[in-house]
């Protein structure tokens, strides 16, 4: 999952008369059970205190059999499944009128998921749709022309070992700036191309296989060898990457350097013919480095790899990128790699699916509809409170920590007042008029969104980053929080059961949509949200000895998750995930809070034999049931910043004290950790 000014005056006076939104009490009967949680998903049969996951999801978790194009399911798919459904409704009927405008949004909707959907006309072209780009990438004869080919990567839809992007100054957030990274890699991660365990290496071999099937789709002669000189390359380019966890690190991978600093430190690659042929026509007067070390030894790569890899090398991801968009052939070809290698699918998704994932370019276009059909009025108004009512338990938890001093806890306390809630959608929809969709040509509609979606970074060089931008769409079934910006964003798609639900016990709703709130507010305050201060700039606003005490848990928190493991071997990152389980066990620290300061002092009743804490944790635990193929789950212990679901669950309750007495939980239980190792930072 995963920034503005509101001024709270928040003494303790009135915080304690904090009580429970009332839209949550309206009347009508809640979608998941009689409270707001299934019941029937439970395994009686298991202690809580054993597996807290298995306790409350575990009957599900047995009786769900995954579809075969599912890599996993839980909550979020569901929620996403329904978001999808009610986006094909409102296609389906655009593609019944004929009085659409040309060029209004309903009409480039309409024909871009119909270009999608016309498979026949996709057969009959093949691989003819990219012969323009494989030309390009066949004249490359000179050093000259290959960097001009790494800039243009992003349009042309190929790859590239060293990229330019647009992103937000995180020390100065009212400008952007150019930012240059590394990437170049066709697997998910340089530990798929370095690591020598077993799976690792199966894996490599069906890559091969896989590259070599997408070069003979663009008539390239004797693949299998050169096939391994792409995978050689790759390799190489893999070992200076750094890890995801040092990536992570924003102190590291924030290097400003003068275009002139650039071309010193960085000597022999032509840095000025790399931005103008990704569209930024004057260099930049400075840009960040991301990962300093590693920029180097990829440019000597390049001299030192003959120019023919490097053209096939671009052709295989040519044509690998694009096969979602091309024939029927090139797309299964590169599925039985992509999908049921990597990911352990079965089958691909249904064409009506994909057809919708299409319009994810133009997503602001749906969104409108979406919303109007779908969002509630009375769903803002409840979360607008919610919201408030966390933001007044974060502050009540951070009065009372006895590690942190009253100097950084008055600058805690002026982030935590100008958080800016953005809820349901945007108030501004973004303007699509460039973008031009036929109804019969997916790959001029395809890059034509791509276009669109460049140029809309490069407006931004020179320009004021506009604070009340959205970077999801409503549809999207997600949340985050942007360091920069300082705010917290909700899209009306996870404002949904089992998340939220306007009939639901208050218990169900602060422990679910409530400890998706904290959430996303605890990343203010994570390892790196940390780091930035109330008006989003990367600045060091803690005293070196709270910050030490910060460390001291987190890297507690960090040995706990390391000794989760999901696969044999396969463990989690506990630094890799640090952000996103600080996050979690904050959160529902801060929700907790907000969950009994909502009763004044009262005590909640007992419904089904269950007391209002108990609801609580079950809502938390119900939000994150999920099952995964092995494939879907090393993808996500190797590449994805969050634990794994079950670990989302287990991983807080068990160090937290108010879980303990809610379920009886004890020494012997596996889950127990004595008090003293218990790890409480928000």
């Amino acid at each position: 999952m995963k920034h503005v000014p509101t001024t709270l005056g928040l003494a303790l006076g009135l915080a304690l008369s904090l009580t429970a939104p009332a839209a949550l009490a309206a009347d009508g009967k809640p979608q998941l059970g009689s409270f707001g949680v299934d019941l029937a998903n439970r395994d009686a049969s298991v202690k809580p205190g054993d597996d807290f996951d298995r306790f409350a999801n575990g009957a599900w978790f047995d009786g769900y059999t995954l579809k075969d194009y599912e890599t996993r399911y839980g909550s979020f798919n569901a929620l996403a499944d329904r978001a999808e459904e009610q986006t094909r409704a409102i296609v389906e009927e655009l593609q019944t009128r004929k009085d659409l405008a040309p060029g209004s949004n309903e009409q480039k909707v309409r024909d871009l998921y119909a270009s999608y959907m016309d498979k026949a006309a996709r057969d009959a072209a093949g691989i003819k749709p990219l012969l323009p780009t494989l030309k390009r990438i066949e004249r490359i004869d000179s050093i000259a022309k290959l960097t001009a080919a790494f800039g243009s990567a992003g349009m042309d839809g190929t790859s590239s070992p060293i990229g330019a992007g647009i992103s937000l100054d995180r020390k100065d957030p009212d400008r952007y700036l150019v930012s240059i990274g590394v990437g170049g890699l066709g697997l998910p991660d340089k530990d798929f191309y370095l690591n020598q365990e077993p799976r690792f290496v199966q894996i490599r071999a069906a890559y091969l296989d896989h590259v070599q099937k997408m070069l003979g789709f663009a008539g390239v002669k004797d693949a299998k060898t050169r096939a391994d000189a792409i995978l050689a390359l790759e390799t190489e380019i893999a070992r200076q990457h750094w890890d995801r966890a040092q990536l992570r690190d924003r102190d590291k991978t924030y290097n400003l350097r003068t275009f002139a600093q650039l071309q010193q430190e960085f000597p022999g690659y032509d840095w000025a013919a790399h931005f103008a042929a990704a569209g930024i026509a004057k260099p930049p007067a400075e840009v960040n480095v991301a990962t300093p070390s590693a920029v180097s030894p990829l440019l000597g790569l390049i001299p030192k790899t003959p120019l023919n890899v490097w053209r096939d090398y671009l052709t295989f991801h040519a044509v690998r990128n694009h096969a979602p968009v091309l024939s029927t052939e090139i797309d299964e070809a590169a599925f039985a790699f992509t999908g049921m290698v990597l990911q352990g699918q079965k089958a691909q998704r249904e064409p009506w699916k994909r057809g919708i994932a299409q319009l994810n370019g133009i997503g602001d276009a749906v969104g409108q509809i979406y919303v109007a059909r779908h969002f509630k009025p009375e769903a803002k108004a409840a979360m607008d409170t919610l919201v408030e009512n966390l933001r007044k338990a974060l502050r009540i938890n951070i009065q009372n920590l006895d590690w942190m001093g009253e100097a950084t806890k008055a600058e805690a306390y002026r982030k935590l007042e100008t958080f800016n809630p953005k809820i349901g959608y945007t108030k501004k929809w973004r303007d699509y008029s460039s973008v031009t969709i036929v109804p019969n040509d997916l790959m001029a509609n395809v890059l034509s969104v791509r276009r669109y979606a460049i140029n809309d970074q490069l407006r931004r060089l020179g320009t004021k980053p506009d604070r009340d931008e959205w970077f999801m769409t409503p549809q999207t079934v997600n949340a985050y929080y942007n360091a920069s910006f300082n705010e917290i964003v909700f899209p009306a798609g996870i404002l949904q059961p089992p998340f939220f639900d306007l009939n639901a016990d208050p218990a169900v709703n602060y422990g679910a949509i409530g400890g998706v709130i904290g959430h996303e507010m605890g990343h203010g305050f994570d390892d790196q949200g940390s780091k930035s201060d109330y008006a989003g700039i990367q600045r060091n606003w803690w005293t070196d000895e709270d910050r030490a005490r910060f460390e001291a848990r987190t890297k507690a928190l960090v040995a706990q998750y390391n000794t989760y493991c999901p696969l044999p071997n396969q463990c989690v990152n506990g630094q890799l995930a640090l952000g996103e389980n600080i996050g979690d066990l904050g959160g529902l620290s801060m929700a907790y809070t907000a969950y009994r300061l909502s009763l004044n002092g009262k005590e909640a009743p007992v419904i089904d034999g269950l007391t209002g804490d108990q609801r609580f944790f079950l809502a938390w635990a119900q939000v994150w049931k999920s099952k995964y193929r092995d494939e879907a789950m090393l993808n996500q212990l190797k590449v994805g910043p969050h634990s794994p679901p079950r670990y989302r669950v287990n991983g807080p309750l068990r160090n937290l004290d108010e879980w303990y007495r809610a379920f009886d939980v004890k020494p012997g239980d596996k889950l127990y950790l004595p008090p003293e190792q218990r790890v409480r930072i928000w």
